[in-house]
């Protein structure tokens, strides 16, 4: 994993990208990791972030046991 400052540098611009993602519908960190084509010790960084300040919340689990998440805010 790259450097978290580096990572967290490129959050806002990430935020956007993962909302519209999210918007379609609920995903896990591995699906969005896919989507988006980022790592997903990146994503689950950015997916916290977004957790905590209430863009994202947890919705169920897939049938590996990852939780979903769905957009709660607009990016």
């Amino acid at each position: 994993m790259r450097d978290i400052r580096e990572v967290i540098r490129e959050e806002p611009l990430v935020r956007g990208r993962l909302l519209r993602l999210l918007a379609e519908g609920p995903l896990s960190v591995p699906e969005l990791s896919q989507h988006a084509g980022l790592p997903a010790e990146e994503v689950m960084v950015w997916l916290m972030g977004m957790r905590r300040y209430g863009f994202v919340a947890e919705t169920d689990q897939d049938g590996e046991g990852h939780y979903r998440y769905a957009a709660v805010r607009a990016p």
